[in-house]
């Protein structure tokens, strides 16, 4: 592909350039594709045949109301429509449970979905984050991020099960016991956009638990478990209370003529569906193993159609990325312009066994020349640009994500953290243990000298942990730019240690990288230097979850969601 093709990722902040405008920028044909997170064998070759047949029919005329098409799905999914709202891919119904749900401030493990954290900022609203650490394989433990909500006053909050772009997975039980704990809270909002390809456990989702809480509110995905992003449809499952709220809102006619076709062509495809997920779970392990063979590099479990990987020492990940679409017309996702992550990881997509030799191959030769296990070279120095990390993160460091409209977008665009203000914290409810201390405000190492941020203790060699500082007290209205931000008192505490959840690991995993965990990439930062510290797991609370490991199970739910196919 042409060099010019890069560029694209330029002007691109939480996201990667779309394969259309990739397509266009090169010689008319798209590269092989692991950065979009699709289900490589569904639709099958039939149905596509056969919407190909009516594809006229199809964007000719209006389609059915919305009502109609989610009765239809809810048919298939045993789901009382009441209970169910659909939008114009998840995108579409996040940007409304932000609208009307989420009042003042949203906690989020990062890295996570883009939209998460980018959608309340720009908003006005004081996003928590709770940094996953990178020396537990970015596992989330529901304990310490209860009280890392608690500690902050956090009225809502959102766990990914699968995360992404990790795929790390946490089991149903210990979701449901989070739910218990945070009944007193606004909204839980539980992420199920990549659960089909989980098999950790017989019955992941909690969508039926949400129908019964008065706070809970279960988003899933279509277009990535059906192979058809281009076809926005998702849908999210709450009480009829919530999930009315979210519906009156929308358009009668959001979803498009496909999606109905779609929709109304499952009944009759159930069983392709259920062997197309099989097939990724078969894929993801199959991947997994070859990418582990590589010197150097790490590959985390993971319970999604993905997989993500941190590279060898001296290797970039703008680099590598570039590379590898230039040279060998391969797509992958480089995560430096995710929070909480940095250049040093990809997220690579579960793809036939065809493709994973190509891309093996491909990394072989950009990481090591063409001789596997050669040392790694040292990143060149022909890009002009960042992959945005250290501003956005330097800006986190400075506001923890304190509200204010494009936060996120400014940050990556102009390079340099920004000032706003937010929503005061609420006091935590008298019904949970609270914790003895003040939860501290994650600071950052200086990566690149900012002269407003102090120089950080020097705990141990590495990684560097970051000091703290109590969270900013923030103006009840949002400030017009611009404005000086009151000072902020510093607490005369040593932070807290933060306890190391274990990782679970059901098959043997790849041998430990020379890299130790928190040590920078170039030209970016890693998440433990974004990591934030809770306090002590109060009596009584909730139970330190485990990583998930790899799948034993070989039970898997079928086009409906509903009991296992055999």
């Amino acid at each position: 592909m042409p060099d010019n093709v890069t560029s694209l990722f330029r002007s691109t902040a939480a996201h990667s350039p779309s394969m259309a405008a990739l397509t266009r920028e090169s010689d008319g044909s798209g590269p092989v594709d692991f950065c979009i997170p699709c289900n490589p064998y569904f639709p099958t070759p039939a149905m596509f045949d056969e919407m190909a047949d009516k594809l006229r029919e199809i964007v000719t005329y209006y389609p059915s109301s919305a009502d109609t098409i989610t009765a239809e799905l809810c048919s298939l999914l045993r789901l009382p429509p009441q209970c169910v709202a659909m939008g114009n891919g998840s995108t579409e119904l996040i940007t409304w449970i932000d609208h009307l749900l989420v009042r003042e401030s949203l906690a989020v493990p990062v890295p996570t979905f883009g939209r998460w954290t980018d959608q309340p900022m720009e908003t006005g609203k004081r996003v928590d984050m709770f940094p996953l650490q990178e020396s537990s394989g970015f596992a989330l433990d529901l304990a310490q991020y209860a009280e890392f909500i608690r500690a902050r006053g956090t009225r809502a909050a959102v766990i990914c099960n699968p995360n992404n772009p990790d795929g790390g997975f946490v089991h149903k039980h210990a979701i449901v016991q989070f739910m218990d704990a945070m009944a007193d809270r606004d909204l839980v909002i539980v992420d199920e956009s990549f659960l089909e390809f989980a098999d950790a456990e017989a019955e992941p989702s909690v969508v039926q638990e949400a129908m019964i809480r008065p706070n809970v509110v279960v988003l899933r995905s279509l277009g990535k478990n059906f192979g058809l992003h281009g076809i926005r449809f998702g849908y999210l499952v709450a009480n009829p209370a919530l999930a009315g709220r979210i519906r009156s809102m929308l358009p009668k006619w959001n979803l498009n003529s496909f999606a109905e076709h779609v929709v109304f062509m499952l009944k009759e495809h159930g069983q392709e569906y259920a062997q197309s997920l099989q097939q990724v779970r078969r894929d993801r392990l199959e991947m997994a193993s070859q990418l582990s063979s590589l010197p150097g590099l790490t590959v985390y479990p993971s319970q999604g159609n993905f997989l993500f990987v941190r590279l060898p020492v001296g290797a970039e990940g703008t680099v590598v990325r570039d590379r590898l679409l230039t040279e060998h017309r391969i797509l992958v996702r480089e995560c430096g312009n995710k929070i909480g992550s940095s250049s040093r990881f990809l997220r690579l997509v579960v793809r036939p066994q065809v493709d994973v030799r190509r891309l093996v191959s491909g990394l072989e030769q950009v990481l090591y020349g063409t001789r596997r296990g050669a040392a790694v070279p040292e990143p060149s120095t022909g890009t002009s640009y960042s992959s945005g990390t250290a501003a956005v993160d330097r800006l986190v460091g400075a506001t923890n994500g304190a509200g204010m409209p494009g936060l996120a977008a400014q940050a990556v665009a102009a390079g340099a953290p920004g000032t706003g203000g937010g929503m005061p914290m609420p006091a935590a409810a008298q019904a949970y243990p609270q914790p003895h201390q003040q939860m501290p405000q994650p600071q950052l190492p200086q990566q690149i000298p900012q002269p407003q941020l102090p120089q950080l203790p020097q705990q141990i060699p590495q990684p560097q942990l970051p000091g703290q500082i109590p969270p900013p007290q923030l103006p009840q209205q949002m400030p017009q730019p611009p404005m000086q931000q009151p000072p902020v008192p510093q607490p005369a505490m040593p932070p807290p240690a933060m306890p190391q959840p274990a990782v679970a690991q059901a098959i043997p995993q790849p041998a430990p990288s020379p890299t130790p965990p928190g040590v920078p990439a170039r030209g970016g930062l890693t998440a433990a230097q974004v990591r934030g510290t809770t306090g002590p797991v109060p009596p009584g609370g909730l139970s330190p979850a485990a990583a998930t490991g790899w799948p034993g199970t070989t039970n898997w739910p079928n086009a409906a969601g509903m009991g296992q196919v055999g």
